[in-house]
């Protein structure tokens, strides 16, 4: 009978047994050769002998090593070792919690005397019945008390046709749904808001219809093709209809239009409602009442909704992350409680502001993550874009407005709140620019060594040493305020020299070469003889200020193609800043774009303009 055991694709495999009992055989047959980290195999490599004890120190040095380099790079890793030893599981499960990686366990509690009968036959395996007899002893001296040494699960085969009958299967993560595609909409912090969620779900293209009261009072959510919500958690506290929220989100969980994550509200509700002792607090007194007025079964059945919620979802190959308060690079798509808590709580510095609320760490300042994270918790005004990372709570039950991000497009949509449910212990007003805290500085690790980037499209781009220093170095010395390089434009990719006599290029050989590059159009414009310019420009300082962190009387920057300033003199360069100014105002441009700044990728002509200045100072020397 063959007995079928499930385990994460992302895990730390722990063998545990005495010598003979089939471990490593085990282990050959349901993981890979590169999966399996030995402790017999690194004492050969040390010491030329597997028997040889006086390497063991250093074997396990090289185990534990590479048992961490794996765990970091997200690799499931089996441990062949005895494991006999509570303080020997207990430095693997350490590492394993390190990397937020669940540990299992595989203990083998065959008989003694098959130990000794399969030693007798083995090379290398000559040392004497005590060494089995002291590593069995010490096993099951343990074995009351290993499912409380942190490992996620043990499993315990006593016998070889136990062994022999185990089939491993891997299962992903319940946080892995990198195979998840969007698009998606993915709706901030509700609090109860149910109106504005389902004016918000209405302006997103959801069609919402609502039916009966009571143990009947149900919701029938109809998605635009192919797109779904996700949920960022605290559906829940402060506002008039946390039920109906919850509701809302049930149905269309239940219904495969949504996916919902958990927030630090839903946790506490469940463990209210789970009669466990918490503070009513921070809006908890309004969801207890409002769900005393529900039939009881609607309640049990709101409760187990919010108690299977998770902590993250980690979708779209990788490249996009939902956790309610955010999360670290190096936790996504993995499971611990340090990640669970980190999401639906975030991080504090262990300081209060002079508001009496704890003040946050600001993750998202330093995070330099592949995949973008969308995440809520901590209210503000205006949500904005910082390193990858945006915070789409904007404080609806504060008065506020809900707002959605709708993914791949990451376009905004927000509805206003109807009033201010709750009155906010630190007053929601406009903060200044994220910019101005996380770009003032240069992180030297960002542009110093090696590096690699991602494109928009995926693409991945190298970034060798010497071009890193080269660029740094240009940068610092030549360059504009690194705030306002918000765009560099690529320079120009002519095609390959002419082959014919006379030519430097060739129409039909330039048009040749992109189709050769399955480029299907090409649009050909008439070369103007004027100097690429990049003109960063906002209606007034305030602007300036507020979206990039600067404190300056002018009103932007125009900057050449590498990032150096266009005009060598700041009068000139203010003076065609007001004139743009006055044409932007004069023309509704400003109205109609509904934005206080603008880039404009351009050029000035004429050429000339610059020409002077680049003959004295640049090609006269």
């Amino acid at each position: 009978m063959t007995n079928t055991i499930s385990i994460p694709d992302f895990c730390l495999v722990l063998m545990i047994g005495p010598s003979g009992c089939g471990k490593s055989t085990f282990a050959v047959k349901h993981f890979l050769p590169t999966e399996i980290v030995s402790s017999d195999f690194y004492r050969g490599v040390i010491a030329d002998d597997e028997t040889d004890q006086s390497a063991t120190p250093d074997a396990f040095d090289v185990v534990h090593y590479i048992v961490e380099k794996r765990l970091k790079a997200r690799r499931l890793t089996v441990v062949d070792a005895t494991n006999v030893r509570p303080e020997d599981r207990a430095q693997l499960i350490s590492i394993a919690k390190r990397y937020h990686a669940l540990a299992i366990g595989f203990a083998f509690t065959v008989p003694e005397d098959i130990c000794h009968e399969r030693n007798k036959d083995r090379p290398n395996r000559d040392f004497g019945p005590h060494v089995v007899r002291n590593q069995t002893r010490l096993l099951r001296r343990s074995l009351k008390r290993i499912n409380r040494e942190g490992m996620r699960f043990v499993y315990r085969l006593s016998s070889p046709e136990e062994v022999n009958a185990v089939t491993i299967e891997r299962e992903p993560l319940w946080t892995d749904k990198r195979q998840e595609r969007g698009p998606f909409d993915i709706i901030g912090d509700i609090h109860g808001c149910a109106t504005e969620l389902e004016g918000l779900l209405e302006k997103l293209g959801y069609s919402v219809s609502i039916s009966g009261d009571g143990a009947d009072r149900r919701y029938d959510i109809t998605a635009p093709e192919g797109r779904r919500v996700i949920f960022v958690g605290d559906l829940v506290d402060r506002g008039p209809r946390t039920p109906d929220v919850l509701r809302i989100a049930k149905a269309m969980v239940d219904g495969g239009t949504a996916l919902c994550i958990a927030g630090n509200h839903e946790n506490k509700l469940v463990r209210a409602l789970n009669g466990r002792n918490v503070q009513v607090s921070h809006g908890l007194a309004e969801s207890l009442a409002q769900l005393e007025q529900e039939p009881p079964e609607v309640v049990e059945e709101l409760r187990t909704f919010m108690d299977g919620l998770i902590s993250h979802y980690w979708l779209e190959d990788g490249n996009l992350v939902v956790a309610h308060a955010g999360i670290r690079e190096e936790m996504q798509g993995r499971s611990s409680g340090k990640v669970r808590s980190f999401c639906m709580y975030g991080e504090t510095t262990g300081e209060t502001d002079e508001f009496g609320l704890p003040v946050r760490y600001n993750w998202a300042a330093d995070y330099r993550g592949r995949a973008k994270v969308i995440y809520g918790h901590t209210p503000v005004a205006e949500a904005e874009w910082l390193n990858g990372t945006i915070c789409i709570d904007t404080g609806c039950v504060f008065g506020g407005k809900l707002t959605a991000l709708r993914y791949p497009e990451l376009e905004l949509v927000d509805v206003p709140a109807e009033k201010v449910y709750f009155e906010p212990a630190k007053p929601l007003v406009a903060e200044e620019s994220k910019g101005e805290i996380a770009n003032t500085r240069l992180n030297l690790s960002d542009v110093m060594g090696r590096q690699f980037i991602t494109t928009s499209n995926g693409r991945r781009i190298g970034v060798s040493d010497a071009q890193s220093a080269a660029a740094l170095e240009t940068m610092s010395r030549f360059g504009v305020d690194p705030r306002w390089l918000i765009h560099l434009p690529p320079t120009m990719s002519p095609s390959e020299t002419s082959a014919r006599d006379g030519y430097l290029e060739h129409p039909e050989e330039a048009l040749a070469y992109f189709r050769g590059q399955g480029v299907e159009t090409v649009i050909a414009e008439e070369k103007h003889m004027g100097s690429r310019a990049i003109t960063v420009l906002c209606r007034d300082e305030e602007t300036v200020r507020k979206r990039f962190g600067l404190t300056t009387e002018d009103l932007g920057i125009v900057y050449s193609r590498t990032g150096r300033a266009f005009f060598p003199e700041k009068a000139q360069e203010r003076a065609v800043l007001e004139r743009l100014n006055a044409a932007m105002t004069d023309s509704g441009l400003w109205n109609a774009l509904d934005s206080n700044w603008i880039c404009l990728d351009a050029e000035i002509m004429p050429w000339s303009v610059k020409a002077q200045a680049l003959l004295e100072r640049q090609y006269a020397p």
